[in-house]
Parts: C-alpha cells; sequence; structure tokens
C-alpha cells in the first residue's frame, strides 16, 4: 500500500510562484494537491464574476496539459483535490466513486460537544447548481456520515446566551456524496460547523471572524482511499490542515490525535 503524506510547509509550488495549489502526490496518471479555502474548482453558474479557479492552477502544475477533476470540493473548503491526467483515468476514477469505492476523510470544528461517535443517516434534497432552476422539484437523495470526535473544548465566552461556549474537533467520513452533504448533515443533528455562513450559527461564526482576524469555513478534506485507477495498487493520500485552519484549532489547548483513515483494500477489490 502507498500512503503519501503531506509536505512539511503548505507553500505553492516554487516553479508557479503565483499559483495558490500545493502539489500532494503526482505520477503518470493522477496529479493530487492542496487547495486553500476561498477557490472555486472549476466555472460555476452561480459564480459568473470568478476568473480564477483551481483548476486552470492544476493544469499550469501539469505542464500547461489539461486536467480532469474527478470529485467536488466546496469553494469554502480546504484540503485534498484530485485531478485525472487523462479523460481514461478520470472515467475509472469517476466510475469508483459513484460506486462507494473511494473513501473520504474530512477534519471540522463544531459548536457543542458531539457524542464520541455516530452515523448521521438522513436524506438530503438535491440542490440545483444553477440559481434558475431553484424553484424547480428535486428528487431526496440518500445520505450517511459517519463521525468521531477527536477534541473538545470549553470557552469562558458568552454566545447566544450561555455563560461558556463548547466546541468539538470531528473526523467525518462521507458515505455518499450529496452537495454541501456534510455541512447539511452537522446542522441537522444541532452541531453545525463553525464558519459556515450558509448552514452554521452567525453568533459563533463573528466570535471567531473577530478573534482570528479571517472569516473561513472551518472544515478541510484531509485523506482518500482508493484503488490506483491503472495500478490497481491501494493509495492514500493525505494533506495536513493549514495555517489559517490550524490557528483557530488552538482553542483546543492540546496535542491533536492523529488521524485514521478506515479502509481495508481486500474490499475495494474491483471483480
Amino acid at each position: 500500500m502507498s500512503v503519501v503524506s503531506p509536505p512539511d510547509n503548505l507553500a505553492p509550488c516554487c516553479t508557479c510562484r503565483n499559483n495558490p495549489l500545493t502539489e500532494v502526490y503526482r505520477d503518470q496518471w493522477l496529479l493530487a494537491v492542496h487547495k486553500p479555502a476561498g477557490l472555486l474548482v472549476h466555472r460555476s453558474p452561480i459564480d459568473r464574476h470568478e476568473t480564477e479557479f483551481a483548476l486552470q492552477y492544476a493544469r499550469a502544475l501539469n505542464g500547461g496539459e489539461h486536467v480532469h477533476p474527478v470529485h467536488r470540493l466546496d469553494r469554502p473548503t480546504s484540503g485534498l483535490l484530485v485531478f485525472a491526467r487523462d479523460p481514461e483515468t478520470a472515467s475509472v476514477l469517476g466510475k469508483a466513486l459513484m460506486a462507494g469505492e473511494v473513501h473520504k476523510q474530512y477534519l471540522a470544528m463544531v459548536r457543542g460537544w458531539t457524542e464520541d461517535t455516530g452515523l448521521i443517516d438522513h436524506p438530503l434534497r438535491e440542490q440545483p447548481t444553477d440559481r434558475r432552476h431553484k424553484d424547480d422539484p428535486q428528487p431526496v437523495r440518500e445520505a450517511l456520515t459517519r463521525y468521531r470526535r477527536l477534541a473538545t473544548t470549553e470557552i469562558p465566552v458568552e454566545i447566544e446566551g450561555y455563560p461558556a461556549s463548547r466546541y468539538s474537533l470531528v473526523a467525518l467520513y462521507p458515505e455518499t456524496g450529496r452537495k454541501h452533504q456534510l455541512r447539511r448533515h452537522m446542522q441537522h443533528i444541532s452541531h453545525p460547523i463553525i464558519g459556515d455562513t450558509n448552514y452554521g450559527r452567525t453568533r459563533h461564526n463573528h466570535y471567531f471572524a473577530e478573534r482570528f482576524g479571517q472569516s473561513r469555513l472551518m472544515l478541510a478534506a484531509t485523506a482518500m482511499a482508493f484503488r490506483h485507477p491503472v495500478t490497481a495498487q491501494p493509495l492514500i493520500l493525505r494533506t495536513a490542515p493549514d495555517a489559517s485552519f490550524l490557528q483557530v484549532l488552538s482553542i483546543f489547548g492540546e496535542v491533536l490525535p492523529p488521524l485514521e483513515l478506515e479502509w481495508d483494500p481486500a474490499k475495494s477489490v474491483h471483480d
């Protein structure tokens, strides 16, 4: 099994000094990068005014050759983003994603103290990518997310009428891939992600924005595991949260436990 860890210092590629992406892994068929929060993966009808995208920066890392994004990563979410370097590899990995054979791990800071572990089984209504269709009927899809609590803290700050405020650091493992699934699921169990302007709690978001001088979603994609689409060898890609994320995590005041992505490659063998 090949395990690829992040570089010691997350910084843009030295050959592309204005490139905000950090290369995590590369081979003949795949390119994996760390995407900063606030960068769209590709053009979107929702954000027509944007001119910079992860796709174009990944293409620059690929020597100007086209790359193919194989999964979603919301604009405000930072972390691991994988591209295929040819259409055939993109097709194989895309089918593996649809079949549930790609395992993902995220790190999130949420309001309140969660249970130690849990499974969120809550169907979600599809959300159209084009605002012109926002009023059209949308199907409801099965949505499953596992979570594991890593740390908790309580700070002596009154927010929403309570004399102290509690927060949890959790590892999230989506078993389906619905739009905004993790953000909507954490809202559903009353533990919204800090910095989430769509599904979070405004007063908590404002507190952290003022305290740390930044406003960001506290959600980071930290690992993916799958069988290589060409060699079929088990591959685990990892990337560490960036400095802005770690700065906010300083409220936990402790060394964070290592993140483990539970995956048995023997259960992911293609027929």
